[in-house]
This record gives structure tokens, C-alpha cells and sequence, in this order.
């Protein structure tokens, strides 16, 4: 996209106005009267009190779990009609977003595309942050385009402040083209709220730190990319009861637990898991399939694939 200098002037001006928003009316932001005396507790003590900060988390969540169904119900949808999932945030949110994406390909066996990332900053931005990225209102679009979004995918925006313009502009283009879009923020009344299909926002009050959302912001947002990830992917066939059989091995560690897979979805004994297992391919589907059925590997393999994957309806 060619920007003239008359929009570049206009997207500046936004920007400036984001920065001088009130930080003091942004629920992360607020100081946390309970550790006030942080500095003077001891070890001991201030571990327990943000121990008792931590607890406050997923009840905060679960009061959003109306609106975490909706999304999830919305990745769900994009996947069946072949579409991806992006996220999209600055520092904390966007490496959470990497991390959960990053996470899918061994534990679902997706390809590196399906889920995808993408932090403020790109990809160094992971281990150091990188100045003034989050403050892009152009930034998460143009990082978009390169990933060729269409309306067929889904865009979540991660922002504990819920204003982060990286993300605001992401969301707006997102729309624009027609990709579906959610938000998450750990403050009530946020901006991108009012640009995403579904919005989440849950607040589980002022950090332990003051204004460091790294802490209790950090473990709403990875608590429910856990849930995005884990329930999608439960509902296109990727585990069989609560088996992730889309494991793929790529170490010992995982063959090991590939193996441990087949027994428990069928009862039999190592020595038969880790036979079929080869006989299978190292496809852990495939292996149930056989066990369960006795079917050879051409026909559980066939079988699978006209079940989209989904063990159950072959069994």
C-alpha cells in the first residue's frame, strides 16, 4: 500500500492522540493499595500476597466465558472454511500470541500457517523490545497484507490496555476486508472493544506491580489462548476424548507420549502401541483407528479421511 503524505500526516495525528490518552482511567493502570508496602514485605510475605493477587484471575475470567464461547465459536467457524487464525498485539500480548501459535503445530499437528502470530515489532521484538512498534496505527496492517489476510480468516487483538494503536489499526483493517475479528483487553470500556465481532474484556483488578501488565494481565490473556486454541481444535477433530492424537513426535519425549497415547485410547499394551505406531507411520490417528477397528493402515487411513479426521466417527 502506498501511503500519501497527507494520510501519513493523519495516521501521525492519530497516533499522537492515543499517546496522550488518561492513563490514570485504565483499569491496568491503577494502583493496587493491597501491595502498596511492597517494598517493605518480606520474601515470604509478598509471595503470599501475590499468590492471593493470582487467585483473582479466573474468576475474573470465567464472568466472559459468554463471550470467550462466541470467539471460539468464530475460530471454529474460520477453520472449517479453510481459513486461519492471526494473533495480533505489542510486548507481553503480542509474545503470548507467538507462544500460543507457536505451541499448535506440535500439539495438533497443524501446519505453521493455520495459527500464526504476529508481534509489534516482528520477530525480534520477541526477545527485545523494540521502540515505538506498539504505536503504529499502520504497523499490524502492513504486517497483515504480508500475510495475504482474507475475509475467510480470523483476527484476534491482544491489548491489556485495550488502546494499544498497533492493535486498533490491525482490527481496523481486519474488518475492512472482511476477516472476522475479537478482542481481548484486561480493562472494562476498552477502544478496541468497539471494533471486534466479539469483544473480551476482563478485569482482575489493579497488578501486584503497579501498571506492569507482564503479571496478572499476562495470565488472563494466556489463560484464554489457552481456551481459543484448545476448545477450536477440540471441535475440528484434533483430540479423541481427551487425547491430543494429532501429537506429532519430533523428539523422544513425544514418541514416548505418542506411544502412551495409543494405550490409553485403546487398552493395548506397549509393546502392541509401539508396533502399530510403525506399522501406522508414526500416525497416532491412524494407530487407534487400527487398534480400535482392526483395520489395516490403507483402510483406517481412508477411513479417517472421509471422518475429516475425527476418530470418533470412525470408531
Amino acid at each position: 500500500m502506498i501511503i500519501s503524505k497527507r494520510n501519513s500526516a493523519k495516521i501521525e495525528c492519530m497516533a499522537n492522540n492515543l499517546s496522550k490518552i488518561d492513563l490514570s482511567k485504565i483499569g491496568t493502570e491503577q494502583q493496587n493499595f493491597a501491595t502498596s508496602k511492597l517494598d517493605e514485605l518480606s520474601v515470604e510475605q509478598a509471595l503470599s500476597l501475590m499468590n492471593n493477587e493470582d487467585k483473582k484471575v479466573a474468576d475474573s475470567i470465567s464472568k466472559e466465558l459468554s463471550g470467550i464461547s462466541k470467539a471460539v465459536k468464530l475460530i471454529v467457524e474460520g477453520f472449517k472454511n479453510e481459513g486461519r487464525l492471526f494473533y495480533i498485539g505489542a510486548g507481553t500480548s503480542g509474545r503470548l500470541g507467538v507462544l500460543d501459535a507457536a505451541e499448535c503445530v506440535p500439539t495438533f499437528g497443524v501446519s505453521p500457517e493455520m495459527v500464526q502470530g504476529i508481534i509489534a515489532g516482528g520477530e525480534k521484538a520477541f526477545l527485545k523490545a523494540v521502540e515505538g512498534a506498539e504505536d503504529s496505527l499502520i504497523g499490524a496492517s502492513q504486517d497483515l497484507k504480508l500475510k495475504n489476510l482474507s475475509n475467510k480468516d480470523v483476527v484476534v487483538g491482544l491489548a491489556a490496555s485495550g488502546r494499544t494503536p498497533y492493535v486498533i489499526g490491525g482490527l481496523k483493517y481486519a474488518a475492512e476486508i472482511g476477516a472476522k475479528t475479537i478482542s481481548v483487553a484486561c480493562t472494562k470500556n476498552a477502544e478496541i472493544s468497539n471494533l471486534a465481532d466479539v469483544s473480551i474484556e476482563v478485569d482482575a483488578g489493579p497488578e501486584f506491580l503497579t501498571g506492569s501488565t507482564r503479571l496478572k494481565s499476562g495470565t488472563v490473556q494466556k489463560l484464554i489462548l489457552n481456551m481459543f486454541s484448545t476448545v477450536a481444535m477440540a471441535q475440528i477433530g484434533k483430540v479423541y476424548g481427551n487425547l491430543m492424537v494429532d501429537v506429532q513426535p519430533t523428539n523422544a519425549k513425544l514418541e514416548a507420549r505418542a506411544k502412551r497415547i495409543i494405550m490409553l485410547a485403546t487398552d493395548v499394551d506397549y509393546e502392541t502401541a509401539a508396533k502399530v505406531y510403525e506399522q501406522a507411520n508414526k500416525n497416532v490417528k491412524v494407530a487407534i483407528v487400527m487398534c480400535l477397528k482392526n483395520y489395516s493402515f490403507e483402510v483406517a487411513s481412508q477411513k479417517l479421511q472421509a471422518a475429516n479426521g475425527f476418530i470418533r466417527k470412525v470408531v
